[in-house]
């Protein structure tokens, strides 16, 4: 638990061990006693659960809990009421216990900020291939990687952040080659396209006159040769075809041919195709960062496959003189994981070539000795579940000394209520299209209320602009990482929905309420007697700190994410039923105002960790 709750509930602690030990004579560590939030559907604050005591006191649950109830309603002026249900002791607060959390809160400028913990931890996410323009998929990845750099890094942790590019490849080669042959000379300036939309455009040419050559092919007195000579039974042409396309890329294709040269050209160092590479690869680049700076996100560290595919060879021979590989008779090295429920798993063909796991292994030394992180997180899709299995598990048999703070943070698949989208056939929902459209849909929304139609335009654009990435921000990281999901860009933006412009309204309210009350001076009153809503803010507000820890433990930012919901909702409601700037006493109106000074200040730093500005007006 962080400082603040430690201090406050301690004190419970405490006074539960002193009852345990008067009434029945056994000694426990305030440490080991827990306590639990209590269930809304039960009346109460805080809950002891105290069916661990039955086998040593041999009395039921119920009287073990009245009269540990009983004990601390007589001896602790901060316990009000009880209640026993079953073997759960639920116990009331009094309203100047809730005065001095609020108070404790209040005082500490970080709330929420752990201890250092000592701890280096590289959190890699985005990873994209340089043949296309991030997409809907790299938001979410993007935006998990993120979100869960800054609670590690709230929570105590030195963090660095990191990207491995795949710049190397057939693929890349696919766009290059379509550049050469249908670009003309174009570039992203001269037709005024962004740098990986106009890389991306080629690969998806590439594609389409693969696909007419193909067809031609099929329809050739060669393609229905080889239909009739190697179709299985009552295989018909459509099936066959659809399964003989790899080879037919592989030994037939002269577009597959000319790609295939150029990465032998690539990997032997051919002058102009390396120089046609960096300058493709250079318009990817900046076409990468103008959207990173558009989602708010940068990194410490950029790795290229093109400089560590080769790095893992030294760790296989390394590995086959310790013995945790082995060679077979075509010289592949191979790794048994049978033991472990794996698989016997290839690490070097037998062309003495790199596989990705091979590639993996090196760049995680690499990371290591660059940083001498203790952890590292990659943020990848689920599709990637086996892999990592693996890669853990190698590096585990390699002794490799953060072996053990290895973590996949595995995501699942996200779709638009469309379905789901394909690279090649160009289909794919571009990153900075769904940016561009949920933007408009907030513009939209905002338009419709006209509570900001005063402002200048440039001020209202910005405000669109938090608003709709907000909202994308916000319904991504919403739902648990392993979950797949569907983002909706209408739903995204309403303001009574489970959204980011939701939370924003809350914030957003807060400033109007100091706008309207410039000239009061509300630091200083005498409040003593809570309102339920004003109670139940505060028991949020207490959560805050542990919720990060938790969020940073579990690598799992949908934890923050709702929270920020819970808390924003909660001051809807009191915002709604009390009443603040015109409060009975101007007492009660401080000390309202300072509360919600405090939920705002909340709010504005839960919704930075999940890397989402705040408007001030909306």
């Amino acid at each position: 638990m962080n400082d603040i709750n430690m201090d406050f509930l301690e004190k419970l602690k405490i006074k539960l061990q002193e009852a345990i030990e008067v009434l029945y004579h056994l000694q426990i560590s305030a440490h080991d006693i827990v306590l639990n939030e209590t269930k809304k559907e039960f009346e109460g604050d805080f809950t002891y659960v105290v069916f661990p005591l039955v086998k040593a006191v041999q009395k039921s649950p119920e009287e073990i809990g009245s009269t540990i109830g009983n004990y601390l309603l007589g001896n602790t002026p901060d316990v009000t009421k009880f209640n026993v249900v079953k073997g759960f002791l639920n116990l009331e607060m009094s309203e100047s216990f809730w005065i001095e959390v609020f108070t404790g809160i209040r005082s500490q400028q970080d709330f929420g900020k752990g201890n250092l913990k000592g701890e280096k931890v590289l959190v890699e996410f985005a990873s994209p291939n340089t043949n296309k323009p991030l997409h809907l998929g790299h938001i979410r990845n993007i935006l998990l990687g993120w979100s869960c750099s800054k609670i590690l890094q709230m929570a105590g942790y030195e963090v660095h952040t990191t990207q491995v590019i795949n710049d190397r490849g057939i693929a890349i080669c696919k766009s290059m080659l379509a550049w050469q042959k249908f670009g003309q000379g174009q570039t992203p300036q001269s037709s005024v396209i962004k740098g990986d939309h106009f890389v991306g455009d080629y690969y998806v040419r590439f594609e389409q006159e693969f696909a007419q050559e193909y067809k031609i092919f099929q329809q050739s007195v060669q393609g229905q040769e080889v239909y009739k000579n190697q179709a299985k039974a009552n295989q018909s042409a459509d099936e066959f075809f659809k399964e003989f396309k790899n080879r037919y890329f592989n030994e037939f294709s002269l577009l597959g041919s000319e790609a295939k040269q150029m990465l032998l050209d690539w990997e032997s160092g051919k002058e102009d195709v390396k120089k046609l590479w960096h300058t493709m690869n250079n318009w990817v680049y900046e076409g990468f960062q103008q959207t990173y700076d558009r989602l708010g996100v940068s990194f410490d560290a950029v790795y290229y496959e093109s400089e560590t595919y080769l790095l893992g060879k030294k760790v296989v021979e390394e590995g086959l003189k310790r013995g945790v590989f082995y060679r077979e008779s075509d010289s592949s090295v191979w790794i048994n994981l049978e033991d472990v429920g794996m698989d016997r798993k290839i690490i070097l063909r037998s062309d003495g070539t790199s596989v990705y796991i091979t590639q993996d292994m090196g760049t995680a030394m690499q990371r290591y000795q660059d940083l001498k992180v203790d952890r590292m997180v990659y943020t990848v899709a689920d599709e990637q579940d086996y892999h990592f299995k693996v890669l853990f598990e190698i590096l585990r048999r390699l002794n490799e000394p953060y072996a053990k703070g290895l973590y996949h943070l595995s995501y699942g698949m996200v779709e638009l209520p469309t379905g789901r989208m394909k690279s090649r056939e160009g289909t794919v929902v571009d990153a900075d299209d769904l940016l561009d459209e949920v933007i408009s849909e907030a513009r939209i929304n905002a338009e419709q209320r006209g509570e900001i139609a005063v402002l200048p335009v440039q001020e209202q654009e910005e405000i669109f602009r938090k608003i709709g990435t907000g909202a994308i921000k916000y319904f991504m990281i919403k739902v648990q990482p392993k979950k797949r999901m569907i983002f909706d860009p209408s739903e995204s933006v309403d303001m009574q929905g489970t959204t980011g412009p939701y939370i924003q309204n809350a914030f957003v309210r807060i400033q109007s309420l100091f706008r309207k009350s410039a000239d009061v001076q509300w630091n200083q009153y005498n409040y003593n007697t809570l309102q339920e809503s004003e109670k139940s803010l505060i028991k949020l507000l207490m959560q805050f700190p542990d919720l990060i820890q938790e969020a940073a433990r579990s690598y799992e930012p949908s934890v923050i994410a709702n929270f920020a919901y819970a808390l924003a909702k909660e001051y809807h409601r009191f915002y709604h039923e009390v009443r603040i700037l015109g409060a009975e006493t101007d007492d009660a109106r401080n000390f309202r105002l300072e509360l919600s000074s405090l939920v705002a200040g909340i709010i504005e730093k839960s919704m930075y960790l999940l890397g989402i500005e705040m408007p001030d007006r909306m």
